[in-house]
């Protein structure tokens, strides 16, 4: 079948500029950002002469940095009004010609992460950084406010010697919950936890020693070190070995939602892309649910069982209502004589259901799912592009999204550690 499609053909040379950038590379981050079934090509000539009389070649040492250059961009013809207008703007030295061109096969593989994105691009420069001797006190008062849930720990010279993770301060240090949680406890609550921890040091607690990729790796392989290591970020390092960054999986996603073509308006262009991925393809689907009358005491169990940390509510027939978490359900009964906190007092000492306060019990019993559930949610469906569920997760600061069929009955969940290993 034959596509039609158009050579937009730039005669022009290398000391031509456009804002001061060269402007074949100029023309070439152009067509890269329009995110289009376009295809560009930069060649360089042994020779040529311009309207000034000026000879160029590389036998002429005096002139040779000026050799004629020629930018190919091919592209659909229905883009054409489009990027020529801006092709002409740029081009203030030079010829601008387009043709005809018919296409008999246009055939591409997706690649979520473009190969000549380096760590040091993305990465999170300058972060913070604990030492060796750093109360874990300290190492959680600086994660309770963050974005962030780790911190690499340095020694004297900066060279990164360990990572402290939120497992670690809750396995090692023995933090009674999760950031999360604990920055939203009463502050009393939360100034005994920061107390009983600072009894103990970084070293005691950090995971050691510590995965670090180079500055001038490319990300694909940083993503390949977590998923193989199953951790969500990566100390990064000079050629001195000292500590210059932090790569993490929000910073490979918000790659991916800056950097990523439109790859459903390519295919529709009748451009044949190769390894498409759709939530479908990667969504957990042995995820919990229950029904609005569940009771909280029910929800709080799966909670507690299921790593996901996420109930989904569901009507008779499946339909999605809406998400409780762990957070949700503190929320629920914050204020109250008996609260939540008793209850995590409960299952951290391993005692039972029934050594928890009786009134705790009583309203964990009463109050059902539909009261603590959160209904304003962001959803994905199964036919979703994997890079449009990332731009959803970047731009909504989410970490998991539920996912739905097209009658809105839930069918799982989504989350970046699973994005990640799709990526791979």
């Amino acid at each position: 079948m034959a596509l039609n499609y158009r050579l937009i053909e730039i005669y022009t040379a290398e000391e031509i500029r456009h804002h001061g950038q060269p402007l074949y590379e100029a023309l070439v981050q152009y067509v890269k950002s329009l995110k289009l079934a376009a295809r560009c090509l930069v060649t360089r000539a042994a020779a040529g002469c311009y309207e000034s009389g000026e000879v160029a070649s590389r036998k002429i040492l005096a002139i040779s940095y000026n050799l004629p250059i020629k930018v190919e961009i091919v592209l659909p013809a229905a883009e054409l009004a489009t990027v020529l207008p801006q092709v002409e703007n740029m081009v203030t030295d030079g010829i601008v010609a387009v043709r005809e061109t018919t296409v008999h096969s246009y055939r591409t593989r997706k690649n979520l992460i473009p190969r000549q994105i380096k760590v040091r691009d993305i990465m999170t420069s300058d972060p913070r950084r604990v030492g060796r001797d750093t109360p874990v006190s300290e190492v959680v008062g600086i994660l309770l406010p963050a974005t962030f849930s780790g911190l690499p720990v340095v020694d004297r010279a900066g060279r990164p010697v360990g990572i402290i993770t939120q497992g670690d301060l809750i396995y090692r240090g023995q933090m009674p919950l999760r950031l999360g949680l604990l920055a939203a406890s009463e502050d009393r609550r939360r100034d005994q936890a920061l107390e009983a921890l600072a009894a103990k040091q970084a070293a005691e607690v950090m995971t050691q020693p510590a995965v670090i990729i180079p500055h001038d790796r490319p990300v694909t392989e940083g993503v390949d070190l977590m998923v193989k290591n199953k951790i969500k970020r990566l100390p990064v390092t000079n050629e001195e070995g000292l500590l210059v960054g932090m790569l993490s999986r929000l910073d490979v996603f918000q790659t991916i939602a800056r950097e990523a073509p439109h790859w459903e308006a390519i295919r529709s262009r009748e451009v044949a892309v190769e390894n498409l991925r759709y939530v479908a393809d990667i969504m957990r689907r042995d995820t919990q649910t229950v029904k609005a009358e569940a009771s909280a005491a029910e929800v709080i169990r799966i909670i507690d069982t299921d790593d996901i940390q996420r109930v989904a509510v569901v009507d008779d027939h499946g339909r999605f209502k809406g998400l409780i978490s762990d957070r949700d359900m503190l929320a629920a009964f914050s204020g109250q004589g008996q609260g939540f906190w008793e209850y995590l007092a409960c299952r951290l000492t391993h005692r039972s259901g029934e050594d928890c306060p009786a009134g705790l019990r009583r309203t964990l019993q009463e109050k059902t799912a539909a009261d603590v559930m959160q209904t304003a949610l962001v959803m994905v469906g199964e036919h979703t592009p994997i890079e449009e569920a990332i731009r959803q997760m970047v731009e909504k600061r989410l970490k998991r999204l539920p996912v739905v069929d097209a009658e809105g009955r839930f069918r799982g969940m989504i989350s970046r550690e699973a994005i990640l290993r799709g990526i791979v």
